[in-house]
């Protein structure tokens, strides 16, 4: 047998060791250089499926599938009263998983086997688990307290919570500046509006936080006078949408993107800047004083280009800080702050941290993100369930599906182990989701009666705006938790053909009306819907996420699968630039005749409609309503149409603006 000494993502193979995953962690780690991999050509781990303790589950798996059924197991009052785990408010109940007891156990022997606690250790202080990229994965360092400087140094020799808390230092002075008028903008003007420019990680994380802080009481009290846009699509009617009805004079621009050439982010940015300019006119100060980049340290000179005041309105964060994982760094706190003032933001980190705290230190027994993260593993790669549904219980969450969604497809959404082999097992779930009671309307048809779906339903004991009415007996707040209770039930018991039958169904209806039930489901309450429970929510997710790569031993902190999307869109830029500008008009000859077929008729129908739409503007007392826009100039019904620029304000592009 074998035995595999491990260590951030490389491993050496040592003869005549029993076991096959270095156990819990208890063996000898060392820090293995990158080329040692390649000294002993050949030489590669087995797949984690082919372990003993990965053959057991699998065998344990046949058993709960055949043998078992939730509505049997839910009778079960002892192995019920064991399923939950609570830390800090948050409240886990997983009583309703397709697993016993014996399924846990096997479960904590993988995690065993794949040295999960020693992986979580590696990750939290700074290893470079990175492996593709070699990098830190650091986010749990960005809501660390300011005591714990000098104990996390990155893969780059940083002390990373000393810089965060630099960096952090430096956002609450700016961003109480602005809400104070201390800060304004060119004209003089207090500046009151936010636009937050970026996408991916950078949007969904921070847009997921300011709904949650819209509703919330301390939120609506510090935000009052403000607002927050997000501009994320690089669609240009997603900036008809954001720029609509605000003061240039009062806008401030946050452009975030870590390495400023994110091609999306940029283009929007730069339309952003030359919406300011042509209300402003092109004095370079328009800029430093209305525009603030989030990006790396490596991005300065970038930044600095594009006329940004780097000493002033620039906020690093760091490469071992993932775009998914950055809503606690700048690309979070620069925009919540400016609307929500730092104090909030600031508690957002601290529910972060209290479960980062227990992820870390917790037994496995009672850990949540573990137990989630696992449970994640058992239903994905054993019962074979491969698309999991986030279903939260409060409206001020409506964002938080499409952030997990991201967290967890981005991350691991991958088809090799860390050593470059496919895998032959199933990992990453499809994840989607949508408010409850509003997905109840939606697609719970298809939860109850159609493929099978593992739900998480995440719900809150007080609301963050209770409504009793008159002559109502329960309260709206109960009306809504009375769903979130009964729906778990309802897809793990089902109803039997002989409960139809005693409705008084007779015939064939019988079957339309009968659910098999035995659908996993989990169930998380916290206490009330504030900026330290969103926290929690947050590094809950993070983690479980975390714990399922290491389990599954791919990486899930790197993302390869977005970048060739990115490749191909900048060939077919570069073919759509030839196609707008060849006098001839040449046909577009793309990578395949499919794609050069598609291409063509874009290509042709939009110039007809081009030179429909001239034909109109030239001909105003046509009758026939624009199509289109003749030229590539920012059209807008906005601030412009009640409250016009004086002089020319259009400079008509942004040649030569910083000279």
């Amino acid at each position: 047998t074998q035995h595999e000494l491990e260590h951030s993502g490389t491993t050496v193979r040592v003869e005549g060791t029993e076991g096959h995953r270095g156990g819990g962690g208890g063996g000898p780690q060392v820090r293995l250089p990158p080329l040692l991999k390649n000294i002993i050509p050949g030489q590669r781990l087995p797949l984690i499926s082919s372990a003993p303790e990965w053959k057991r589950l699998q065998r344990h798996a046949e058993y709960i599938k055949s043998e078992t059924h939730l509505r049997d197991l839910l009778k079960d009052a002892e192995r019920c009263d064991s399923m939950f785990a609570s830390h800090d408010g948050a409240y886990l109940d997983y009583s309703r998983q397709r697993a016993t007891q014996e399924t846990l156990d096997l479960l904590f022997e993988l995690s065993e086997r794949c040295n999960l606690r020693g992986k979580i250790d590696a990750m939290v202080r700074g290893d470079p688990i990175n492996f593709t990229e070699e990098r830190s994965v650091l986010h749990t360092a960005l809501r660390a307290p300011p005591e714990e400087a000098g104990t996390i140094i990155a893969h780059d020799g940083v002390d990373a919570i000393k810089e965060v808390h630099e960096v952090l230092e430096s956002i609450r002075e700016f961003t109480d500046a602005v809400r104070s008028g201390e800060l304004r903008g060119y004209t003089g003007k207090r500046l009151r509006n936010i636009v937050s420019v970026g996408i991916g990680g950078s949007y969904l994380g921070p847009e997921f936080l300011h709904e949650v802080l819209k509703t919330e009481p301390d939120g609506i009290n510090s935000s009052l006078g403000y607002s927050l846009r997000f501009l994320a699509n690089v669609d240009p009617v997603d900036v008809e949408r954001t720029c609509a009805d605000l003061d240039p004079e009062e806008t401030l621009i946050v452009i975030v993107s870590k390495t400023f050439t994110t091609a999306e982010t940029m283009l929007n940015a730069r339309t952003m800047r030359q919406w300011l300019w042509d209300f402003m006119g092109n004095d370079k100060e328009v800029v430093r004083k209305h525009v603030v980049a989030c990006a790396s340290v490596s991005s300065t000179a970038l930044v600095r280009d594009f006329g940004i005041d780097t000493e002033k309105y620039f906020f690093r964060f760091w490469d071992w800080v993932g775009g998914r994982y950055s809503v606690c760094s700048a690309a979070g706190a620069v925009p919540i702050s400016l609307l929500y003032g730092f104090d909030i933001f600031e508690n957002f980190l601290e529910g972060a941290h209290s479960i980062d705290e227990h992820f870390i230190n917790a037994p496995f027994e009672k850990n949540i993100p573990v137990l989630m993260g696992l449970l994640g593993v058992w239903n994905m790669s054993f019962l074979g369930y491969n698309t999991r549904a986030t279903l939260p219980y409060a409206e001020a969450l409506l964002k938080f599906p499409a952030h997990i969604q991201q967290l967890d497809m981005e991350s691991n959404g991958k088809s090799v182990n860390k050593d470059g082999q496919a895998i032959d097992y199933p990992v990453g779930e499809v994840d989607f989701g949508e408010p409850g009671t509003n997905g109840q309307h939606s697609f719970y048809q298809l939860l109850h009666m159609g493929q099978t779906v593992a739900a998480d339903f995440i719900g809150f004991i007080d609301s963050q705006h209770d409504l009793c009415i008159d002559q109502e007996q329960i309260s709206s707040h109960d009306e809504l938790m009375a769903n979130f209770f009964a729906q778990p039930d309802a897809l793990a018991n089902g109803k039997t053909a002989d409960e139809v039958r005693a409705e008084g169904i007779t015939g064939d209806l019988v079957a339309h009306r009968t659910f098999d039930g035995n659908r996993p489901s989990m169930s998380l309450l916290l206490p009330k819907l504030t900026a330290y429970a969103a926290g929690q929510l947050l590094a809950i997710y993070e983690h479980r996420t975390a714990v399922q790569g290491f389990i599954w031993e791919i990486n899930s902190f790197d993302q390869w699968g977005v970048e060739l999307g990115k490749k191909l869109a900048i060939d077919i830029r570069k073919k759509l630039i030839t196609a707008r500008t060849d006098p001839n008009q040449v046909p577009v000859r793309a990578a395949n005749p499919a794609t050069s077929r598609i291409l063509n008729y874009y290509v042709e129908q939009s110039r007809e409609a081009a030179l429909l739409d001239a034909f109109l503007f030239e001909n105003e007392d046509v009758e026939t309503p624009r199509q289109s826009n003749p030229t590539t100039e920012i059209t807008r019904k906005t601030h412009t149409d009640f409250f016009p620029p004086e002089g020319t304000g259009d400079l008509g592009g942004g040649a030569g603006k910083l000279s």
